[in-house]
């Protein structure tokens, strides 16, 4: 394929592909592990990203009324944690003029969403409550399904469709041809009395029988809604007011634990490993009790962040409330980071805005306020840029960067929250860690579970194939005995 077409593909693309084995699997697994559709799948995808500038989709390339409009966008999540993405069918209209933005609208979200939670699968809502014949839009609706289906592989949970019009019964059986057999039982058909099955009401708006009071509003880009950074205290009203409480009112005590905290950081070794060995002499007085054992690593250009994926907190029976992030400088200058959260209310986070010396590691104890639990929908960003040499670490230089540095240079890594709702788990971590087996996560799970329902799959097409043979078998032996007995009766009739 690459030699061939490597005209028609980005290069960006092959790079990635050379260098995400994630990525890979993924298409194998939507493709049933089939080389062949696997390599077809791929080719297929990257010229359309390739012709749509996936890679180059920013707000600043599409019009700003597409943003404005509010009928794509993605906000909450559903009762398995998978993020939601919103098709508010009563806000489009069809224009054929249009049509080819509103699709680049669509690639810019999902690739958006697919580059910062590294391909987590989505859940689409299709909201078609006061919608009629003058909205629907099946080559938009397809444009949608082929996202999923041919382009995004492994990215869909499930199509929520709510309140579909009975007047649309039929466009969506022909939609339900192009989604083919994998996709079709992922279609959830459900109204006001059954939708909270798979969103809960704190997700869902009044009109679908909810309780969120959000609304949709552009600028800013709806995103995660991250908060402005958490204090060491506990939560603020607004980031202003954190800078100046910084730049005014710095405690001088807590001033002195940082720099404590700064110089035993610096004495550190230059990677997550040796970290590991020496956590229990060094980092004593630092590491919450019930912290868990870094187990994965995120590599980013500026900071390697562990755990790479999900924070693991205790339910309110288990009462395991702190969890540990070490972040690593792998560059050869000071990194200012940040950290924020969909959930500012719950969390404490110390530090929680400082910087990191070139080759040392830092900690940064999340914990949670007395009375909260952690829950699946809440994330954190750790923001990263790289300062000079020249500019100082302290209070008010972080400030000053934070206002100029541009979004272009920042790096953002997200996390999830875990809960755990017993001791158990912890206890085979320990096990598997003691004989240095990989603990595996969630995601690995849902893959694990995938394959299998996918191979469940082939073997029903497989013995509904056998039966149909079977049938078809029994039926020519019928035939065939008819047949034979009716040249016999011939025979019989015209020798009597």
């Amino acid at each position: 394929y690459l030699l061939g077409k490597s005209d028609k593909y980005d290069a960006r693309d092959v790079e990635r592909l050379q260098q995400d084995d994630k990525w890979v699997e993924n298409y194998l697994i939507w493709r049933h592990d089939v080389v062949d559709d696997t390599l077809k799948m791929i080719d297929e995808s990257f010229q359309w990203r390739k012709d749509y500038t996936v890679n180059d989709l920013t707000e600043s390339v599409l019009p700003k009324w597409l943003f404005e409009n509010g009928s794509l966008f993605l906000h909450g999540y559903d009762k398995e944690g998978y993020k939601l993405f919103w098709f508010r069918v009563k806000h489009h209209t069809r224009d054929p003029k249009q049509q080819l933005e509103k699709k680049k609208l669509v690639a810019f979200w999902l690739e958006h969403y697919a580059k910062r939670d590294h391909g987590k699968p989505l859940t689409v809502v299709f909201d078609m409550s006061e919608t009629g014949i003058s909205h629907i839009d099946l080559d938009f609706v397809r444009f949608i399904v082929s996202c999923f289906t041919d382009y995004y592989p492994n990215f869909l949970t499930k199509i929520v469709i709510f309140e579909m019009p009975w007047i649309m019964n039929a466009a969506f059986k022909i939609v339900k041809g192009w989604l083919g057999p994998d996709a079709i039982s992922m279609l959830k058909f459900t109204n006001k009395s059954d939708v909270q099955e798979y969103i809960s009401g704190e997700y869902l708006p009044p009109h679908m029988g909810g309780t969120d009071s959000f609304k949709y509003s552009y600028p800013p880009l709806v995103d995660d809604d991250f908060q402005t950074p958490l204090c060491e205290n506990g939560p603020i009203t607004s980031e202003d007011e954190h800078e100046s409480k910084e730049e005014i009112d710095v405690d001088t005590k807590e001033t002195g634990e940082l720099n404590e905290e700064q110089n035993l950081n610096q004495k550190k070794m230059n990677s997550i490993e040796q970290i590991s060995k020496s956590e229990e002499t060094d980092k004593t007085e630092i590491k919450p009790k019930n912290a868990k054992k870094a187990l994965t690593t995120f590599k980013g250009p500026l900071l390697h962040i562990s755990p790479a994926e999900e924070l693991y907190f205790g339910s309110k029976e288990t009462g395991e409330k702190k969890c540990l992030i070490v972040l690593t400088n792998v560059t050869k200058n000071i990194v200012a980071f940040k950290v924020r959260t969909t959930a500012p209310e719950k969390y404490r986070v110390k530090p929680s805005n400082s910087s990191c010396e070139p080759g040392t590691s830092l900690d940064i104890i999340v914990s949670l306020h007395g009375g909260f639990a952690a829950s699946l929908q809440d994330r954190f960003l750790i923001m990263a840029a790289e300062m000079d040499q020249s500019s100082g670490a302290g209070v008010p230089e972080l400030t000053q960067f934070w206002k100029e540095v541009p979004r272009t240079k920042v790096m953002e890594h997200r996390l999830r929250c875990h809960v755990v709702e017993s001791s158990k788990p912890s206890s085979l971590t320990l096990k598997e860690n003691t004989f240095n087996i990989p603990a595996k996560n969630n995601e690995d799970l849902h893959i694990q579970l995938t394959r299998l329902l996918q191979i469940n799959k082939r073997l029903q097409e497989q013995i509904e194939r056998c039966l149909w043979f079977q049938q078809l078998s029994v039926v020519i032996s019928l035939l065939s005995v008819t047949v034979v007995a009716f040249c016999f009766y011939l025979a019989y009739t015209q020798r009597s």
